[in-house]
């Protein structure tokens, strides 16, 4: 079964493109995101950071154009590496939003 994260967010911090050992494109980020959502009948307003990543060829057509700007991405929370298990977010889509 695939369940996606789908979230709209500002891209608070792009680091610049890197290779892994492998030589596989990674693109390191940090997601601003605020909305209004309602739990257990009530609305409040959610605000979050989480840290990103997007991995493979895709990263070349994306590096040094996110920062500052509103995307919608895709993706699931994983741990970082099988070294660190610090969650992140693994972007599989992005997509800028229009604003």
């Amino acid at each position: 079964m695939q369940n996606r994260l789908v979230l709209t967010a500002t891209v608070e911090r792009e680091d610049i493109l890197r290779y892994t050992p492998a030589g596989l494109p990674v693109i390191d980020m940090w997601l601003r995101h605020h909305s209004r959502q309602r739990e257990a009948g009530f609305e409040r307003d959610v605000m979050c950071e989480i840290q990103a990543v997007m991995a493979g060829e895709h990263c070349r057509q994306w590096a040094g154009k996110l920062a500052g700007q509103q995307v919608e991405v895709s993706g699931f929370i994983g741990q970082r590496s099988m070294r660190n298990p610090r969650l992140v977010l693994h972007i599989e889509y992005v997509e800028f939003v229009k604003g």
